[in-house]
Parts: C-alpha cells; sequence; structure tokens
C-alpha cells in the first residue's frame, strides 16, 4: 500500500472526472467455465461453481485479463476480485481457510495490473480492495417469528472484515472499498476493522464506501436515507462516498444529486448497465449509459464514475469518453453542525 495513495488521489480527482472500473460477475460469466476451472487443483469438496472469488488462486489469467480490459478501458481505479472473500461468503463453498490467500493473490493482479498501465503511460492508477456486504446482516432479523434474533454479533464481522483488510493491504491494495452497503451496521463493522488494520501497521488506510439502494424511495435494506447514511459514516473520513448496484442511471438520477450537495469528500458512482430484463440479463448499451452519467458530470454531481452489475470495458471506455475534459465536481464546504443519523437525518440547532 502507497502512504500517499490519499492525496495522490485527491490530486487527480481535482483536474478531471476519474473513472473506476465495471463489473466482474458478468465478464467471469462470458468465460463459460466448468466447475473444474474454479476448483482447479486445491482439493476442496464443495462444488466450487460461481466461486468468482477463488479464481485468483485457480485460473488468476481470469481476473487479470477482466482488470488489463477495464485499465485498457481508461479506469484509473481497479477493484479487486473479492466481493465475497471473507469468512462467511466462503463457508458456502467450504473454502473458508482461503480466505487470506485469495485476498492477497487478488489483490496483487490488481496491483500489477494497475502498476503496468502507470508505467506505460505515466498516469497514475490506483487499486481499491473490493469487501462486500457478505450474506448477513446485523440491523434486521433474519427470522420473523423472532425480531430480535441475529445470526451474527458486530464483534464477529469486524474479525471477518479486519482478516480481508489485513490480506488485501498486503497484496498492495491503495484502499479499501465497502461497496453494496445494504446495512450500514455491518459497513460500520468494515470501517472499525480497517481503522483497527491502519492503527496495528502505524498509518492510516483510507477508505471509500459505496451504499446501495433497495426501492426507489432512496433507502438501504436498514433503512437509512441517503443523508442519514451519509451522517452515519463520515467521522471514517472516506476519500469517496457513493452508490453503485441496485439500479441503473436513471433511476439513482435524484440520489446522486442530494449526495453531491452533502458530501465534503469525492462522490463516486458506479450503476448497473440498467435494470435487468426478464432473463435477469443487462442489456443498456454502453453508448446509453454513458449519456446518462453524463447527466450528472454536466451539472457537476461527481467526481468518478464507473459501472457495477452488467457493465463491460465498453461501458467503461464510453464513460470514460463521455466525460473527458469535462470540469469535476467541486467539493462543498458545510457549515460546522451537529448532525446525527437514525433512519432519517437529524442536524441540531444552535
Amino acid at each position: 500500500m502507497r502512504s500517499d495513495a490519499r492525496d495522490r488521489l485527491f490530486a487527480e480527482a481535482a483536474t478531471r472526472i476519474l473513472v473506476t472500473d465495471g463489473a466482474f460477475g458478468t465478464e467471469i460469466q462470458n468465460w463459460k467455465l466448468d466447475e473444474a476451472a474454479y476448483a482447479g487443483t486445491l482439493g476442496l469438496r464443495h462444488d466450487q461453481k460461481g466461486n468468482n472469488d477463488i479464481l485468483a488462486l485457480t485460473m488468476a489469467e481470469v481476473p487479470r485479463a477482466i482488470t488489463r480490459a477495464y485499465l485498457e478501458a481508461g479506469s484509473d481505479i481497479v477493484s479487486t476480485n473479492t466481493f465475497s472473500a471473507n469468512r462467511i461468503s466462503q463457508a458456502d463453498y467450504g473454502a473458508e481457510h482461503l480466505v487470506r490467500d485469495i485476498n492477497v493473490a487478488s489483490a496483487r493482479i490488481a496491483r500489477e495490473c494497475a502498476d503496468a498501465a502507470e508505467a506505460s503511460d505515466g498516469r497514475p492508477r490506483f487499486v481499491a480492495g473490493a469487501i462486500g456486504p457478505t450474506n448477513k446482516t446485523l440491523s434486521l432479523s433474519p427470522d420473523v417469528n423472532d425480531p430480535g434474533y441475529r445470526e451474527i454479533d458486530f464483534d464477529h464481522l469486524k474479525d471477518v472484515y479486519r482478516e480481508q483488510v489485513d490480506a488485501l493491504v498486503e497484496g498492495g491494495a491503495d484502499f479499501i472499498l465497502i461497496e453494496t452497503i445494504f446495512d450500514t451496521l455491518n459497513a460500520k463493522a468494515g470501517i472499525m476493522a480497517t481503522i483497527e488494520a491502519g492503527e496495528a501497521l502505524g498509518r492510516e488506510i483510507p477508505l471509500m464506501l459505496s451504499m446501495t439502494l433497495t426501492d426507489l424511495s432512496g433507502r438501504n435494506l436498514s433503512g437509512h436515507t441517503v443523508e442519514a447514511f451519509w451522517h452515519a459514516v463520515r467521522h471514517a473520513r472516506p476519500v469517496t462516498i457513493g452508490l453503485n448496484c441496485s439500479f441503473g442511471a436513471e433511476q439513482l438520477r435524484p440520489h446522486v444529486a442530494t449526495l453531491a450537495k452533502l458530501a465534503d469528500t469525492l462522490v463516486m458512482v458506479y450503476p448497473n448497465a440498467g435494470l435487468p430484463n426478464e432473463l435477469g440479463e443487462y442489456d443498456e448499451a454502453p453508448a446509453t449509459t454513458a449519456g446518462l452519467v453524463r447527466d450528472w458530470a454536466d451539472h457537476g454531481q461527481v467526481n468518478v464514475l464507473g459501472g457495477c452489475c452488467g457493465s463491460t470495458p465498453a461501458h467503461i471506455a464510453a464513460i470514460a469518453q463521455a466525460v473527458a475534459g469535462l470540469p469535476p465536481r467541486a467539493l462543498p464546504m458545510p457549515p460546522v453542525q451537529t448532525r446525527l443519523a437514525g433512519l432519517e437525518p437529524f442536524t441540531m440547532a444552535a
């Protein structure tokens, strides 16, 4: 991890709109791998088909090729293929003992590709160590008959995240990207894990945070509005705050506008390639996605753009071309006030 990553990112973002990468899952599906390709020679007893994260160990050429394609398309930031590389998610595949190896290997793949791209043209590239929400929630009970029940507690999830954070940093990630945040308390566990990991190393590990909305009212699954979410996580001093997944750019438009007015840090948004069709596939054309996100750029609402589910290198190339030369969003300077968050935001009057 480069100790000056935060400063370098802000310096680049001051001059232009940056571009992050697109989806890994839908790109991996295009390789049409069978179970043997996923499993490799690891000798795992569970069926590994669909375990995209483990490809860093069994078929590294797949995430490497996808990462290179995004860099060639114009990405300034590439993320690691580690969305489910944690003990909770990997338990479904009987691969919990490989979590550290997966994350270190994935971060090294992204780091090598990013460094090679930077060396080729001199433009700074960054690696975001991606951490997904897991398939557990701290805020809600999975049992409708017992609202107080929780499958896991905060300390357990924090430890799960800490293992992943340590490995991603070891592999060379510049930032920790806690993404697709459907439960704000889950995100807080990830934030605490990252802070503690930084304290152990004696240096800051910069954070990127990305919320996902579960309905058009603009709330995540734990019920927080976009503004309430920002108030709940601002203390972590994230280098970027934003939205990803759930919807396409058209549906995210009003929520991007809200966040752009609030956050005194960079806004990063990477929507799906539209809404899925009746077959669950994404068919929004790159030019359409690029045109929609350019509108945000035209209104000075974004600093970093990319794609989530269904997006491809072609989408990223179209986005990069659409926003080339446009000025980045200027960071607001909100007045100093006490801002709190339940499900709704609350500003305490003087």
